[in-house]
């Protein structure tokens, strides 16, 4: 396998791509969102699940799916509704066709698409567009972070007293201990407020864009994060697990922030994993 600095990587280019694609999916997301559609649940259908998916969520993914075969057909995918699509290639797309389901099958107009390019395991350029606002957040890696092409940048704020975080809550809040619920209660009587708008990926761009000072959360998968994390550290900002390592794709728990708050924000997170530990 060529090293990440001996082949050259085209990322102008599968960045352009990569917002081509998800302004076709968003443009896809909005002449469904209202309308009549199937909606199922994750895994086993059990009474009091909420990690819903719907023939939209399908629909989506499949456009990208064959948006990307058609210009990259040796390129691998990782995406949410269908795992067994990432292959050995050294790119890797990493893919959440509608991430805000929940607040899409509700009519809560917040959701977005989010794509994210990997190579050798880095990601090299990411895009969350959010189809409702016609906002389009992108990054690459090296080149900073932008706001429909209007470069951002964190936050100044320095002092968690005067933050204002993000955060969001286990599809599975109903059936484990890890809920997140003792550290929003924390952060709670710590700051300036807490906002949980139900799509990590806008949460994490928000952060990027000086929004929120701060966002934390556990068990979110790679497509939740891939985009919106190197946007975040595009726009100078600071992300790592809550026992401050590096955060990588595969962790449960990221937090990332401006960087002037982050050790206040690890603070109160005190390294711990989350509220108790996993009934199952």
């Amino acid at each position: 396998m060529t090293g990440i600095s001996d082949q050259p990587i085209q990322t102008d280019q599968l960045l352009a791509e990569s917002v081509r694609i998800a302004r076709s999916a968003g443009t896809f997301l909005t002449e469904r969102f209202r309308s009549d559609f199937s909606i199922g649940f994750k895994g086993a259908s059990q009474k009091g699940e909420t990690d819903l998916v719907t023939e939209v969520d399908r629909a989506s993914q499949d456009l990208i799916e064959r948006e990307i075969r058609s210009r990259y057909p040796d390129h691998g995918i990782l995406a949410e509704e269908d795992l067994d699509l990432k292959g050995d290639s050294d790119f890797i797309w990493i893919v959440d066709p509608l991430d805000g389901t929940t607040n899409y099958v509700h009519g809560f107009p917040v959701f977005s698409v989010s794509i994210a390019v990997t190579f050798q395991g880095k990601a090299v350029c990411g895009v969350v567009f959010n189809p409702v606002s016609g906002e389009l957040f992108q990054g690459k890696r090296g080149g900073g972070a932008t706001l429909n092409l209007v470069p951002i940048n964190v936050s100044d704020t320095n002092l968690l007293e005067r933050s204002l975080l993000g955060t969001g809550f286990p599809y599975d809040i109903r059936r484990t201990k890890r809920t997140n619920l003792d550290h929003f209660s924390r952060f709670a009587v710590r700051t300036q407020g807490i906002r949980r708008c139900g799509s990590a990926a806008l949460d994490l761009c928000c952060v990027a864009a000086g929004r929120l000072d701060g966002f934390w959360e556990l068990n979110l998968k790679p497509w939740d994060v891939a985009a919106g994390a190197l946007i975040v550290s595009e726009a100078g900002g600071r992300i790592t697990d809550f026992s401050n390592r590096p955060y990588e794709l595969s962790g449960e728990q990221i937090l990332a922030s401006n960087g002037l708050i982050h050790i206040q924000m690890l603070d109160v997170l005190g390294g711990s994993p989350g509220q108790g530990q996993d009934e199952n």
